[in-house]
């Protein structure tokens, strides 16, 4: 049995992905933004173990969610599913940030660098990432036209960069990003075209599986299966420079 903190996890593919992980006998903790949205997953889902509530949107609530993961103790692993969809508007933070990086790059780099360090860690990308550029040098949006789609795009492949750059720098972690497919939730739209029974499985089996092909590090997989990722998240300049601005823009170090 293993114990599993789930971001983002009160509706979609990470209620999902919990759902499965308990069916399997792990523990399983969840998350959500708000007091209802905890609720709502309280019904849907009670065996869960415990429902932490906060917003990463901001970096004090990506902080508060951390120190709740790790009140509530350690776990053996982590997955890292918060995000929101490719057809956000520009909105600007209280911390003066575009939400979509806010929500789907800061807060995963936050909880990565301050939830104790579990044995796996699993972060969710998305197919649009491999078309993406990381855009560092304008990662705020200040000097470019927003588009909702390329800002999604790029956080994803941000999540894959991060993933790559722990495992370098964690070698006792096993962490991994995957692809889940575009499928029908809340995010993807009711037009999606890929399959909902598939698109939660790769996340459980990479935070909790003995299978010897999900055991392993600085993978990037889809349905299971390997997959080749956009090469800049190999890039460990690249990741390095992430790094740097997210802890400058946090404060907050991944050592």
């Amino acid at each position: 049995m293993s114990r599993i903190f789930i971001s983002g996890s009160s509706i979609g593919l990470g209620l999902a992905a919990g759902e499965l992980l308990i069916n399997q006998g792990h523990q399983v903790v969840l998350h959500a933004r708000n007091a209802a949205r905890a609720d709502d997953a309280r019904r849907t889902l009670p065996a869960a173990q415990a429902i932490v509530t906060g917003d990463l949107e901001t970096i004090a609530g990506a902080r508060d969610v951390a120190a709740q993961v790790n009140a509530v103790g350690r776990f053996d692993a982590v997955i890292h599913n918060a995000a929101v969809g490719y057809r956000e508007g520009h909105h600007i933070t209280v911390d003066g940030l575009p939400h979509v990086f806010a929500i789907n790059t800061l807060a995963a780099y936050i909880l990565t660098a301050l939830i104790e360090r579990p044995k796996r860690l699993v972060y969710l990308s998305s197919g649009m990432h491999h078309h993406a550029d990381a855009h560092l040098d304008d990662i705020l949006w200040r000097k470019r036209r927003w588009n909702g789609s390329t800002a999604y795009a790029e956080s994803k492949l941000h999540d894959a960069m991060l993933a790559f750059a722990v495992a370098r720098l964690w070698p006792d972690v096993l962490s991994n990003a995957l692809e889940p497919g575009w499928v029908p939730t809340k995010m993807g739209g009711p037009g999606a075209p890929d399959d909902m029974d598939q698109a939660h499985l790769t996340q459980a089996w990479l935070a909790a599986s003995d299978d010897p092909n999900a055991q392993t590090t600085a993978g990037y997989f889809y349905h299971l299966k390997p997959r080749e990722p956009n090469p800049q998240s190999r890039d460990s300049a690249l990741q390095n420079r992430l790094l740097d601005i997210c802890g400058k823009i946090s404060g907050v170090e991944i050592e």
